[in-house]
């Protein structure tokens, strides 16, 4: 090699390193330069590199190509130089010489081929940064995670730049019917576009991010609130490559509008707030925006104190046992009892809605739960011993319990270990909200049914699909709730009285025994009879009695009725 190309072939490699090992990054344009440079000098006519992120991928060539040089002259193969790295991703360089150029020697492939080993370090660092980036930055389905929306907060918050940006963390209201109706991969599709949508409303200075499943987290300038909102409150998303096929999407939200005295410290100041506002959202009913303020933190400093509270409550014998009595309406009898729970701490009792939706936040709930039909168990014992006249009790059960698949072993081995005949055990279940929680209640109950156990339907018509869950559950009960029952002035005509009269008949026509909740009047028991509805529960007979006074109630076991 002559000394002049030599000479010249150490400046452009020196050039090239430079370019490769800059501080500031990769200097795309000087090693783009070099290298033009350098293949002038070999008679190279083109270099072309490849990167793929496994083998598997290169073999269906699903990966990046890249020409690096390509002085426009048709060549051949040259040299051709392949890296599997440890990760098993593979780098390839290729380079070509055109036709009649002057073969290399052996001293000029050599060099070649140093040149072509910093190519190909240049690809394997560039790939490797990106792929950490993705996997760091990025969940498995692509969608920018938390790390990400960290890394923007501290970046904005380093800037003083947290004030006029609003944070919402929202969660896709009931994703999994939707999932269900169109089918997973179609869900996909719909999930992908709402985002889609979010982001672009969010815009380039705000950022979109999912924290898990259905749910996730934005920051985006605050004059831009209200499309955003508009869009997860209801929005029609396509769910096909043709956008012809469209399902509406709509979210649970928590907003926290930033203040301009916030001080964020870490993620947990701004996370605290949107998940609770959004959590409140979730359970809240027909709200589905809520703000945060400064009330829900007295809230969760609540929420926390129950949550502290609970455990040496449970242990010291706080949580009572009041019993509702049930009556037959047409004879007075006392014909069963509802065993409900009260907190009672310091002299008073705490209002079970002050503990039990706490308690419902995690399984602290199933623990108050199988202590509950425990007290029952050990009382409905002690009153049989006694010679007592024992009516049923029933017990509620969460939700909750439904993760539990060995929650019907759990029941019995509470109810045997107290020496209960199961006939005098009726257990309470709410109507479930997702097709899963149905598989597995129906799973329970024909688990119970089968060991000579009661079963009732609490709260019928408010869950996921009351009819179904009648067809297919074989209850013993069905509670009819009191949101069904008519008022006073209620005509014959009026919808609620009409509910009424249909949700009883279907129910007595499908063999179950009903009891209507939350009578109070004379007027409704008159209804009840109308309708051949037995059995009656409410204030109108009794409150929930604690144990002494429910006991009289077993002893005497009969009321008056008007007729």
């Amino acid at each position: 090699m002559k000394e002049d190309k030599l000479s010249r072939y150490y400046v452009l490699l020196e050039e090239l390193n430079e370019a490769v090992t800059s501080e500031a990054g990769f200097d795309i344009e000087s090693i783009t330069s070099a290298l033009a440079g350098l293949c002038g000098l070999f008679n190279i006519s083109k270099g072309v590199t490849e990167y793929y992120k496994s083998i598997s991928y290169e073999q269906v060539g699903k990966g990046d190509r890249f020409i690096c040089f390509d002085s426009g002259e048709e060549g051949t193969v040259l040299m051709e130089k392949r890296v599997v790295t440890k990760n098993m991703a593979v780098a390839k360089c290729t380079v070509y010489q055109a036709e009649g150029a002057c073969p290399l020697e052996e001293d000029e492939r050599k060099k070649v081929d140093l040149i072509m080993r910093i190519v190909l370090r240049v690809i394997i660092h560039n790939n490797l940064q990106d792929i950490v980036e993705q996997m760091t930055f990025y969940d498995e389905s692509g969608y920018p995670n938390l790390r990400s929306f960290t890394r923007y907060l501290e970046k904005h918050a380093e800037n003083n730049r947290l004030y006029g940006y609003t944070a919402v963390h929202f969660n896709l209201r009931h994703f999994t019917l939707i999932n269900q109706e169109i089918g997973r991969t179609s869900g996909d599709i719909a999930m992908k576009n709402y985002f889609n949508e979010i982001g672009k409303l969010v815009g380039d200075d705000g950022i979109v991010c999912r924290v898990g499943g259905d749910n996730f987290v934005c920051m985006f300038a605050s004059e831009r609130i209200a499309p955003i909102l508009e869009v997860m409150k209801s929005a029609p998303v396509a769910y096909d490559v043709g956008g012809e096929k469209r399902v509406m999407v709509s979210s649970s939200a928590g907003v926290f509008v930033i203040p301009d005295d916030f001080v964020y410290r870490n993620l947990g100041d701004v996370m605290d707030k949107v998940l609770t506002c959004s959590r409140a959202a979730r359970e809240g009913g027909q709200e589905s925006i809520v703000y945060f303020n400064s009330r829900m933190v007295e809230g969760k400093e609540k929420v926390m104190r129950v949550q502290q509270l609970f455990p040496k409550a449970l242990e010291n014998g706080e949580f009572k046992v009041f019993y509702q009595p049930k009556i037959d309406i047409e004879t007075g009898e006392l014909a069963g009892a509802e065993a409900l729970c009260r907190w009672i701490r310091d002299g008073r009792i705490v209002p079970p809605m002050e503990f039990i939706p706490i308690l419902e936040q995690n399984t602290d709930i199933c623990k108050l739960d199988f202590h509950m039909l425990d007290m029952v168990c050990k009382d409905i014992k002690r009153w049989l011993a006694e010679g007592r006249n024992v009516v049923r009790v029933s017990v509620n059960l969460s939700r909750k319990h439904m993760m539990d698949v060995d929650l019907l072993e759990h029941i019995l081995r509470i109810i045997d270990e107290n020496e209960v005949p199961h006939k005098y055990i009726e257990i309470e279940l709410t109507e479930t909200t997702t097709d899963v929680e149905f598989k597995d209640l129906k799973r329970v109950v024909n688990g119970l049914q089968m060991a000579g156990i009661y079963t009732s339907v609490d709260d019928f018509g408010m869950g996921y699909s009351s009819l179904k869950l009648i067809r297919e559950i074989p209850w013993n009960v069905l509670k009819v709730d009191k949101s069904f029952l008519p008022v006073d002035d209620d005509s014959a005509e009026s919808t609620r009285t009409i509910m009424f009269k249909y949700v009883v008949a279907m129910a007595k026509a499908l063999g179950l025994e009903t009891i209507a909740e939350g009578v109070e009047t004379e007027h409704q028991v008159d209804v009840l009879r109308d309708n051949r509805c037995s059995f009656a529960q409410g204030f109108l007979f009794d409150k929930p009695l604690p144990l002494n006074e429910f006991e009289d109630r077993l002893t005497k076991h009969k009321y008056e009725m008007n007729k």
